[in-house]
């Protein structure tokens, strides 16, 4: 063969090969795929935006990857099809992609039962369809020998787990049952799974734990809370060494904590809070180095706090509250240095707050109501030192000791403070301008007096202010009419992280939990007080306000007509006062009203209804002249037809952990 002839057949030989290369890279993806996939959409109730079932390409489609590697022809290895409100179910047809690895469903709007087939994909890694609809048990033969991460929570499925689970599925490290409807006994056979570093069981009705649970050697998070588990905590837990979260809370476990926590080096947070615990703290927890949070709230542990704040340096997070802790407020917590949240509140402690407090740099939330406290003037020149204090919470201590009013006192960083239910006396104080980005105010239940002051409109991002129960007289001044974060839409009302529920006891005893500040309805409550003068009508500027308590006063004049600007508001209680002339047509514009109640003041006419019902539930007009579609009221209950669009409101203060019911009461009569 020639030289020119020779390279002629090589050009060639390269350009067909080159012409093959072009034309794998147009192979669509594998047929048995896209049946599988085709199959898979027809049972969804709509289809999946961005898939094109006329294209032959799935590989295309949205949340699907391909793998041009796999014996050169696509073959799907992907499909990732979270949060896309899917609805329907998961077809079967799903188990043919024999080479997917990842599968997450979550967070759609699936229904009915977990395909069987869907649990013996053998090259699956990922499997995830949590938060849906699913029901049903879970498949009692489970071969996923590829698997390392399933999440199923957030469902309603149910049954025991496969008892060759760990044989057949030898590499998974991440199991999420959470949020079903699991019950009795876990499964033995987790015991054997020697990968699992992630156990996440909360929110279901198991009842024991099985002793197999304690041998695993990697597990890292165990999450056991919100079950039914009762009993005495297994000392087994000190055997899993590797440990980093355990938490155990809202279950009914009995009896002491065991003192195992020096073989748990490495565990950082231990959540008991709400069971059944008693006795006193054990040692080694007391000197744990790797604790960063620790929470024992709402049990009946007592005897002293005695941390080791030397050995326990890495301590961020500290809730005892809700306990039977005896003893003042060690001076050696002052310590702690990485200290940022602390909640001793609703224990037998006594005395006042440590003058080395001052030295608690990183701290951001503390909370001691119902601690005994005494000296408040102390306790607020210590704590101003604490430059990083956002959150204080005081209330239920100091009995009626005198406010003070020394203007030096410097909170800069203050979000949120609470001194309720201390009977102080004394008038609100200067200091308090120099908390320039406070949101929350509480100071009922006290026996403040004089004029509510007019700087209020000084607070930029002040939305719950809660006055009630107190002696102030005089007007109401326009400065509350004018706080800009009632007003203005685009400030923001979200709060400081607390760390721990919040709590609010309302009139007869209602309680209502709060896991956020934020989650407060913007509040003005005046009630309870002797106010006088008239209602301003400038409150028709606070279009952000959720609750408008002004019970109990001596207010007079009429109600203007300018509080249907409130467009937002749910709860308007102007009852108890003297109040003259008509209710006027323009409340019928509030439509998220759910509270109303205007009884015992001096009105008189119709109640408005204008074009459509009043959509007000429990209303109450009281003593007066009004007169409705056939009779004459003097006291009348009425409902309307339109339910509010969650449940209604009430007012009290707030409480960081849960309070005895109480209702409302005057000081003054």
């Amino acid at each position: 063969m020639s030289f020119p002839n020779f390279y002629l057949v090589v050009i060639l030989l390269v350009f067909r090969y080159h012409s093959w290369i072009l034309r794998s890279q147009e192979l669509t993806c594998n047929l048995n795929d896209l049946i599988a996939l085709n199959g898979f959409s027809s049972c969804l109730e709509s289809d999946i935006l961005g898939w094109n079932n006329s294209t032959s390409d799935c590989c295309t489609w949205t949340g699907v990857t391909c793998d041009n590697s796999i014996a050169l022809s696509k073959r799907v290895v992907s499909l990732e099809l979270g949060s896309k409100k899917l609805s329907g179910t998961i077809c079967d047809s799903l188990a043919g992609l024999h080479q997917l690895r990842i599968l997450n469903l979550s967070h759609n709007l699936l229904r009915g039962s977990l395909p069987t087939k869907l649990f013996r994909m053998q090259n699956l890694e990922v499997l995830d369809i949590s938060d849906n609809s699913l029901v049903g048990r879970i498949p009692e033969e489970i071969h996923l020998s590829s698997i390392r991460y399933v999440n199923i929570s957030k469902n309603s499925i149910f049954g025991p787990m496969d008892e060759n689970l760990c044989k057949t599925s030898p590499h998974i490290q991440y199991l999420d049952l959470s949020v079903n409807n699991f019950f009795g006994e876990v499964s033995p056979a987790l015991g054997n799974c020697a990968s699992l570093q992630y156990l996440i069981l909360k929110g279901n009705n198991f009842r024991s734990l099985p002793k197999g649970i304690f041998r695993l050697p990697n597990l890292r998070v165990l999450h056991l809370q919100n079950n039914s588990f009762s009993g005495p905590l297994s000392y087994g837990i000190g055997d899993l060494s590797n440990l980093v979260e355990l938490d155990i809370s809202s279950n009914s476990f009995t009896g002491v904590l065991p003192d195992v926590f020096g073989n748990l080096g490495k565990l950082q947070l231990f959540s008991a809070s709400s069971n059944n615990f008693i006795g006193f703290l054990p040692i080694s927890m007391l000197n744990s180095p790797s604790l960063t949070k620790l929470d024992l709230h709402n049990n009946t542990l007592n005897g002293p706090i005695n941390l080791n704040c030397s050995a326990m340096t890495h301590l961020n997070s500290l809730h005892l509250g809700s306990n039977n802790f005896h003893g003042s407020i060690p001076h050696s917590m002052s310590s702690c240095k990485s200290l940022s949240m602390l909640n001793l509140g609703h224990n037998n402690l006594r005395g006042q707050v440590p003058y080395n407090f001052k030295n608690l740099q990183a701290l951001s939330v503390l909370a001691l109501s119902r601690t005994n406290l005494v000296n408040l003037s102390s306790t607020l020149k210590i704590l101003q030192y604490c430059k990083n204090l956002t959150v204080l919470i005081l209330s239920e201590n100091f009995r009626e000791e005198q406010i003070p009013s020394d203007v030096n006192l410097q909170f800069g960083s203050l979000k949120v403070l609470s001194i309720a239910y201390c009977e102080l006396r004394g008038s609100i104080p200067l200091w308090l301008l120099g908390c320039n980005r406070l949101q929350f105010l509480d100071l009922s239940r006290n026996q403040l007096s004089g004029a509510i002051p007019s700087w209020f409109n000084m607070f930029k991002y002040l939305f719950y202010v809660d006055l009630s129960n107190n002696s102030f007289t005089g007007g109401i001044p326009k400065g509350l009419t004018e706080l800009q974060a009632l007003i203005d839409m685009n400030i923001s009302l979200e709060g400081p992280p607390v760390g721990f529920p919040l709590f609010r006891t309302g009139i007869g005893g209602a309680t209502f939990l709060y896991k956020n500040i934020w989650s407060f309805p913007p509040t003005l409550d005046l009630s309870y007080n002797m106010l006088s003068g008239p209602i301003l009508p400038t409150f028709g500027n606070l279009v952000r306000l959720h609750v408008l308590n002004l019970n109990e006063n001596h207010l007079s004049g009429s109600i203007p007509e300018s509080l249907s600007g409130m467009r937002n508001l749910e709860i308007l209680d102007l009852s108890n006062n003297k109040l003259s002339g008509k209710i006027p047509n323009s409340l019928v514009q509030l439509s998220f009203l759910s509270k109303f109640s205007v009884a015992y003041n001096e009105l008189y006419g119709e109640i408005p209804v204008g074009g459509e019902p009043m959509t007000v539930v429990g209303s109450q007009f009281g003593y007066g002249v009004a007169t409705g579609f056939v009779l004459t009221i003097t006291i009348c209950f009425v409902s309307g037809w339109i339910l509010p669009r969650e449940a209604p409101f009430e007012q009290g203060s707030i409480q960081d952990t849960l309070l005895a019911a109480r209702g409302k009461s005057s000081h003054h009569g």
